[in-house]
């Protein structure tokens, strides 16, 4: 009989990696304290070239792998000597018994299924080749057992097991040590089995749940939602000081990708920093043009495209360089020195670009509490599949990310007159940046710039004549520009506000019961009106 707190004592280990990382430097260090090394397959073909003394599994069992290697380490003896209770007397007489050993230590890391099925796409079929039955098996078994084996699933654990086995009088590791392993051993196969789970719901809804969802091409929405996340950071607080706050990442997300983004100085970011710099650098990758989008509160207020990132910074800052202050500030290009001089002439709360030069840098960092974001610029543009979680008291809302894109020349023109070439990349840019408003949201544009933004009334009207009155404060002229409705309009007075202000063409998604009366408005005021057939709500 041992006691609970006495260290774990190893005489035996078992390795089974996919995962050769640090291998051989491990099973030598462990070979050193005359550890036992049983193995198999392909781990204990390095091993062995690399001249260490190693127990075939096959071999230590008797029982020779079967059906292609699939059942290899699912024997009664391995799995007994993992679960034998070492203060059990009944446990370790019926071992004894059998003439069976203890297995103190094992070392596996899982199939690749995340970096094989899921990052390659694979089909059903394909995906099920990589679901690891053996190893979730060991690691839970001697993580269950963690007072008499020491469970090691990753090769970042090597070096820490053995310091600890060469500490002390004996080759052991302290107990708590090993429960810490134990704890991290249920955390991945959690996430483990949550990314199988999650992956098979996708492709079988995708398959099969379409004639019930009432679609013809299946839902991505499997009937059980595990997502994966991982923490990046515990922030400083949430949106108020008085609440907790942590910042997650998804693992699988394919494209832009805000979690990865490298800070390259400043402060920590804040809950409501992480929040904005979604549209900061979400505005800027829907155009190919250098770009520049200014945030506050979620909402632009001011987006441009130029020849360079200067000018589209000075069009987008132009719209609104009041409620700019404070903000953050979004490129679709590396920023460079002069454009970093001009930064920093104003005060700023967060920069996300995809590269920094080194004399921006500096410059930069010279407002010491100003957030620096680098993202990667080889992650595309493409938001497709990706996921918006919003969560709602006692639930989940889980929706595609909004990548919609209706460009002008697709869009129906309903009014008597057509709009001109240069209306049209008015509307076009309109178009771009209104889904990035909140609802109610209308955006006044040329075709560079924002020139109003009215977002989050609960009229759409209040929002057309809000963004009048933005475009006014900033001294700009709305005479001949485009407008951008997120969705219909339900009523012509939005039109007549958007005439009153100098509008010549408008584009909206359409759909109202009164939209032959909102034409009409259009018509008698000689406006180009666009229906797109698309609405871009934002809530």
């Amino acid at each position: 009989m041992t006691n609970s707190a006495e260290p774990v004592p190893v005489q035996r280990a078992l390795l089974s990696v996919s995962d050769k990382t640090d291998l051989v430097e491990f099973a030598k260090g462990l070979a050193d304290l005359g550890i036992e090394i049983l193995s198999t397959g392909g781990t204990r073909s390095v091993l062995e070239e690399a001249g260490l003394t190693v127990i075939d599994v096959s071999d230590y069992t008797g029982s020779g792998e079967m059906m292609d290697g699939r059942v290899k380490t699912l024997h009664p003896k391995l799995h007994a000597g993992l679960l034998a209770r070492r203060d059990h007397e009944g446990d370790m007489a019926e071992l004894k018994e059998l003439g069976w050993d203890t297995v103190d230590l094992v070392a596996v890391n899982l199939y690749p299924f995340e970096e094989k099925a899921i990052e390659g796409r694979l089909g059903i079929n394909e995906a099920t080749a990589f679901i690891d039955i053996g190893g979730p098996t060991m690691l839970r078994a001697a993580a269950k057992n963690h007072k008499g084996v020491v469970v090691v699933p990753d090769p970042s654990f090597y070096a820490g097991v053995l310091e600890a086995l060469r500490e002390g009088d004996e080759v052991a590791v302290p107990l708590a040590l090993s429960r810490r392993l134990a704890s991290e051993v249920f955390r991945r196969t959690a996430l483990y089995d949550g990314a199988v789970s999650s992956y098979l719901q996708e492709l079988i809804g995708k398959e099969e749940e379409g004639e019930e969802a009432g679609g013809e091409e299946g839902t991505p929405f499997g009937t059980i939602l595990l997502p994966r996340l991982e923490r990046v950071e515990v922030l400083r607080y949430g949106e108020n000081p008085h609440q907790k706050a942590a910042f997650y990442r998804d693992p699988f997300r394919q494209g832009p990708n805000l979690a990865d983004a490298e800070q390259l100085g400043g402060k920590q970011l804040s809950f409501n920093n992480i929040i904005d710099l979604e549209s900061a650098m979400g505005i800027p990758l829907d155009f190919d043009d250098p770009a520049c989008a200014l945030i506050k509160h979620t909402n632009p207020c001011g987006a441009g495209t130029g020849g360079d990132l200067i000018e589209a910074y000075e069009n987008a800052l132009a719209t609104d360089p009041i409620s700019a202050f404070g903000g953050l500030a979004g490129f679709n290009r590396p920023v460079d020195k002069s454009l970093a001089e001009k930064l920093v002439e104003r005060f700023w709360e967060a920069i996300i670009a995809p590269g920094f030069s080194e004399d921006a840098l500096e410059v930069l960092r010279a407002k010491k509490n100003l957030r620096i974001m680098r993202y990667d610029e080889n992650s595309g543009r493409d938001l497709t599949g990706a996921f918006d979680y919003k969560r709602v008291y006692g639930g989940l809302l889980v929706q595609e990310v909004d990548s919609g894109r209706v460009p002008m020349k697709e869009a129906k023109v309903v009014t008597k007159r057509q709009p001109t070439g240069e209306e049209l990349a008015a509307l076009e840019f309109g178009w771009r940046v209104v889904k990035w408003v909140k609802s109610n949201a209308i955006v006044y544009a040329a075709a560079d710039r924002t020139l109003g933004v009215g977002a989050g009334q609960m009229s759409r009207v209040d929002s057309a004549q809000l963004a009048v009155k933005k475009a006014e404060t900033a001294g700009l002229s709305l005479e001949g520009c485009a407008m951008a409705s997120d969705a219909f309009f339900p009523f012509r007075d939005a039109v007549d506000a958007a005439a009153e202000a100098g509008v010549m063409a408008i584009v909206e998604p359409g759909g109202s019961i009164r939209d032959e009366e909102v034409i009409g408005a259009a018509d008698e005021q000689d406006i180009a009106m666009l229906f797109t057939g698309m609405r871009h709500f934002r809530h």
